[in-house]
C-alpha cells in the first residue's frame, strides 16, 4: 500500500510570524472571535486536510505589549469547531503537569463523542517558567520529572478510558438494565504522583481514546513519544536533522514492539507562498521589519529557562559559547537544542537568528511558490524525513488560502495528497489503529 501525505493546520493567533498581526494580509477578527477559528477549520476541511490543531500556553508571554496574545482556551474551543464541521480531526494541547487526569479524561472523552470520533490530544508537559505559579508552584517543576509525571499521567487516563467496555452501555427499556455493571470497572491507579480510583463516568468514545499526538524532540521527549505518541509535531531547521529524528523516533517504537507505521512524524512547516521567488522574498523581509527585537530576545530567553541575552550586539556574529547547554535547559530542551544547532552551523548574528525564529519559533521556514514549497514537501516525505506536515502559515488566513488553492492541487496531482476523506474519525485519515481496552475484550461486532 502506498503512503499517502497528511496534512495538518496549526492555527496561530493571526499566523505563526510574531509580526503576522501588523500584516495588512492577517485577519482582523480578534483572538476570541470563534468564528475566525470555525472559519479556518471549515477552509482546512474542504481542503481534505486530515487536521486543525490548537496549541496552548499556561502563562502570557512576556511580549504581549509587541505580540498578539490571548486566544482561546484549545479543549472548549475544540467543542465549537466540532459542531461547525464534520469530518477533519480536531486536536487541542493540554497538560500532563498542570491537569487533572479525570478531568482531562473526561474533556476528551466528551468531545470524541461530540465530534463523532475526530478528537487528539497534544500531550505537552508545559515548560513555560510562568506557568507554576499559576498552579500554585513557587517553582518551574523540572524536566526530568515533568516526563516523569507525563508518564504516569498517560498510563492513568489510558485505563479511565479503558474502565468502560465498547458494549457496556445496553440501554434496554423493556428489562429496565441501562449498562452491564460487568463491563466498567474501577481503575485503582495509585502511583507515585496520582491516586485514581475510577471508573470514568461516561462511556468509551468513538475512536476508543483520542489520538495521541507529542511534540518533545530532547531524548525524554523521544522516549515519550516512541512509547506513546502516535503522531509527532517536531521542529526541525533542514532536511538531514527531520530525517535522523524520523529513523530513530520509528527505531525505539519497533523495539518497544510497536509497528513503525502507527506513529506518524509531522514536521512544521511555514511556508511564505508568493506568485514568484522574489515576491515571496518581499513579503517575508515586510514581516521581519515589522518585528520588535524585544520581543525575539524574550522568546530566545524563555527558551533557555530565562537567561539573558540582552548583552549581545544584535549585529554581531554568535557562537555556540553564547548560549547555555541546552541539556541544563530547564525549559524546553529539544528547542534549544535546535536553535544552538543552527548557531554552530551558520553563525547568524543575533539580529538575523530573532528573525529566523521570528518566523516559527524553530521550525522549518522558507519562502517561494507553489510548485517550490510542493517540491520540498514531495523530498522530506520522499526522503523519509517526514509523513507529512505540521502547515503552519506564516500570515493567517491569507497565507493558508495560498497554500490550499495553489499548493495542495500540486501534491494532489503528484499523488501524495487525497482528493477525498476516505473515513469519518481522526484515526481512520491518519491510517491508525482503534486501541482495544487493556480491561475488556471486544464485543463481536467491534473486533471485526
Amino acid at each position: 500500500m502506498s503512503r499517502t501525505l497528511h496534512l495538518n493546520l496549526f492555527i496561530h493567533g493571526r499566523g505563526h510570524h510574531e509580526a503576522a498581526w501588523r500584516h495588512q494580509g492577517a485577519t482582523t477578527a480578534a483572538l476570541t472571535d470563534i468564528r475566525y477559528y470555525q472559519q479556518l477549520a471549515q477552509r482546512a476541511e474542504a481542503a481534505l486536510f486530515d487536521s486543525v490543531f490548537l496549541a496552548d500556553a499556561l502563562a502570557i508571554g512576556d511580549g504581549v505589549e509587541h505580540v498578539a496574545q490571548g486566544g482561546l482556551e484549545p479543549i472548549t474551543t475544540l467543542a465549537a469547531l466540532a459542531g461547525a464541521t464534520e469530518r477533519i480531526g480536531l486536536i487541542a494541547t493540554a497538560s500532563t503537569t498542570y491537569t487533572e487526569p479525570f478531568n482531562l479524561a473526561r474533556q476528551f472523552a466528551s468531545l470524541d463523542h461530540i465530534s463523532g470520533g475526530r478528537i487528539g490530544w497534544n500531550i505537552v508537559t508545559s515548560w513555560v517558567s510562568g506557568a507554576g505559579p499559576n498552579f500554585g508552584h513557587d517553582r518551574q517543576i523540572e524536566h526530568a520529572e515533568r516526563y516523569d509525571r507525563a508518564f504516569e499521567f498517560v498510563e492513568v487516563v489510558t485505563k479511565l478510558w479503558d474502565s468502560w467496555a465498547d458494549d457496556a452501555v445496553l440501554d434496554d427499556r423493556q428489562s429496565g438494565r441501562y449498562a452491564d455493571p460487568s463491563r466498567i470497572r474501577r481503575i485503582n491507579h495509585a502511583g507515585r504522583y496520582r491516586k485514581v480510583a475510577g471508573p470514568l463516568n461516561l462511556p468509551r468514545s468513538p475512536q476508543g481514546r483520542p489520538v495521541f499526538v507529542q511534540a518533545g524532540s530532547s531524548t525524554s521527549g523521544r522516549r515519550f513519544a516512541a512509547t506513546h505518541a502516535e503522531a509527532v509535531f517536531t521542529a526541525h531547521l533542514e532536511k538531514s536533522a527531520a530525517i535522523e529524528f524520523y529513523a530513530d523516533i520509528k527505531s525505539q517504537a519497533t523495539v518497544l514492539g510497536r509497528p513503525a507505521d502507527q506513529v506518524l512524524i509531522l514536521p512544521g512547516l511555514s511556508a511564505v507562498i508568493g506568485s514568484t521567488e522574489a515576491e515571496a522574498q518581499r513579503i517575508w523581509r515586510e514581516l521581519n521589519e515589522l518585528t520588535h527585537p524585544k520581543v525575539g530576545l524574550a522568546r530566545l530567553s524563555n527558551r533557555f529557562g530565562g537567561h539573558d541575552f540582552s548583552h549581545l550586539d544584535l549585529d554581531a556574529r554568535l557562537s555556540v559559547d553564547d548560549f547555555p547547554d541546552p541539556s541544563t535547559v530547564q525549559a524546553a530542551q529539544s528547542r534549544a537544542q535546535v536553535i544552538t544547532a543552527l548557531v554552530a552551523r551558520e553563525r547568524p548574528t543575533l539580529r538575523q537568528l530573532l528573525h529566523s525564529l521570528a518566523g516559527a519559533r524553530g521550525h522549518f521556514t522558507t519562502a517561494g511558490t507553489p510548485e517550490q514549497i510542493a517540491d520540498i514537501i514531495t523530498d522530506w516525505f520522499s526522503s523519509g524525513a517526514a509523513d507529512g506536515f505540521n502547515v503552519m502559515p506564516p500570515i493567517l488566513p491569507t497565507q493558508f488560502d495560498v497554500f490550499v488553492e495553489q499548493v495542495v492541487p500540486i501534491l494532489q496531482e503528484r499523488g501524495l495528497f487525497r482528493r477525498e476523506y476516505a473515513g469519518t474519525t481522526l484515526r481512520e485519515h491518519y491510517s491508525l489503529r482503534r486501541p482495544e481496552s487493556q480491561f475488556f475484550q471486544p464485543p463481536v461486532a467491534i473486533r471485526a
